[in-house]
């Protein structure tokens, strides 16, 4: 029996700049792509006025001769109106707006490490090379506040005269920063906010276990601004999952005919969901949980955002040429090489016909609100130092984890027992070590 399919890959982690402790960003450290999902179906819909360039890639596994697809479209397509796409473009859309795991690391509670105390305590020649990052930065209006190492992270707090000098320092340094950028980090500069850097190498295998077909492309115009995915549910043995990235101009695209409803989002969760394969884990059950809440009718919102930048970025914003590719035509418009002006919408659906009786409808909006899937770790402090905040923090870390075991429960209904296993936490208020218990410890 033919079927269609329809599946996407993860794309490659990279570096993210971080403006502060409490800041919209974090370390990046992983994500939740389309491919944590079976029976998945990705679609890119590029939408402006009634013209329409729809994108659809297929996770198709078997012998090709038995691939076939059916699409109710709105018009009569013309030849030049179907096109062969890349695959590699919609992993790239889905690896930028996937829900994504940050970290912060707790600082030292009894003392705060001041970055000429750094130099005081560097050898000679380390010295030297931290007066010469130190001279080039100045002479970009770039002050290096602080600097430290945490296990494998470079960090630097930087503050800044103007954003130009910014960029230019970062892009010296390593960092990628998106397109568009610019105008982001002038509105912290006039807060006098500081900036958190740091460098970070994370490399992810993704295990897809499917055969890919290149994607499917068609541009039309209709006044109809909709998805059929009745058809697709005919022969489905179960609920399938649907990813729809919309691209238009103006802002969020939502759903008229179904509730569409944010992702829980920004939560602290226990940091052992970093371990190899925890966060898809987690995901795919929290997702499961908040589509029993709303009775396995919505339409989830996983993300929204300026395609021009990110923060934290899961990968890099899309390329001009890239957006053309997929079916921006406005791109021309934006000259001198700049980005266009598009919004991104992800929603995530899982559907069959029981649940999803008609046809998704869609809408333009111009909510420019930004929306990311973000789920926060944070590691505790594990010094021995003592002082009046040391014991404070103590105090309310236990408090903090348990809050974090409390709120994974909650999202996932996992069992607070095994979580509080899987985290090394037991049950119960613990008392503060003994001063002697601290004494020789190596």
């Amino acid at each position: 029996m033919k079927r269609i399919g329809i599946g996407i890959a993860l794309a490659a982690a990279v570096v993210s700049h971080a403006p502060g402790a409490h800041a919209f960003c974090g370390f990046y450290v992983g994500k939740a792509g389309s491919k944590l999902f079976n029976k998945a179906s990705q679609v890119v819909l590029v939408r402006d006025g009634d013209r329409t360039v729809m994108t659809m890639a297929s996770d198709f596994k078997g012998e090709m001769k038995e691939f076939a697809v059916v699409i109710p479209v709105p018009t009569v397509l013309k030849r030049e109106q179907i096109h062969v796409g890349e695959k590699s473009l919609v992993d790239h859309v889905d690896g930028y707006s996937a829900p994504r795991l940050v970290e912060y690391f707790d600082s030292n509670p009894c003392r705060v490490m001041r970055f000429p105390e750094a130099i005081a305590s560097a050898s000679p020649a380390a010295r030297m090379d931290v007066r010469d990052a130190q001279s080039r930065a100045r002479s970009l209006g770039v002050t290096i506040e602080a600097q430290y190492t945490v296990g494998e992270y470079d960090i630097m707090i930087l503050s800044a005269q103007q954003s130009s000098g910014l960029e230019t320092w970062l892009r010296e340094n390593g960092y990628r920063v998106p397109v568009g950028a610019t105008e982001v980090i002038a509105t912290y500069l006039r807060q006098n906010m500081r900036f958190f850097v740091a460098k970070v190498n994370l490399a992810e295998q993704a295990k897809l276990g499917f055969s890919y077909l290149r994607p499917l492309q068609v541009a039309y115009e209709s006044p109809k601004f909709m998805l059929p995915i009745r058809l697709g549910m005919v022969n489905a043995d179960g609920p399938q999952e649907l990813f729809v990235y919309a691209l238009p101009r103006n802002g969020r695209v939502a759903t008229t005919n179904y509730r569409t409803t944010k992702l829980p989002s920004d939560v602290e969760l226990p940091v052992y969901l970093k371990d190899r394969g925890e966060f898809g884990r987690f995901y795919k059950a929290m997702f499961a949980r908040q589509v029993e809440n709303e009775r396995g009718h919505a339409v989830f919102l996983e993300y929204a955002w300026d395609m021009r930048w990110c923060d934290p970025c899961a990968a890099d914003p899309l390329t001009s040429d890239e957006l053309r590719k997929l079916g921006v035509f406005w791109s021309d418009s934006a000259g001198g090489g700049q980005a266009p002006n598009v919004f991104l919408t992800r929603l995530h659906v899982r559907y069959d016909s029981a649940h999803f009786p008609e046809d998704l409808v869609f809408q333009q909006t111009g909510d420019r609100t930004n929306f990311q899937g973000r789920y926060i770790l944070r590691h505790a402090w594990t010094g021995d130092e003592r002082c009046s905040a040391a014991a404070t923090y103590r105090a309310e870390l236990r408090a903090r984890h348990e809050q974090e075991v409390e709120r994974l429960a909650s999202l996932t209904g996992w069992s607070i027992a095994d979580i509080r296993k899987r985290a090394g936490i037991m049950g119960g208020p613990q008392p503060e070590p003994a001063w002697w218990e601290r004494l020789w410890r190596k």
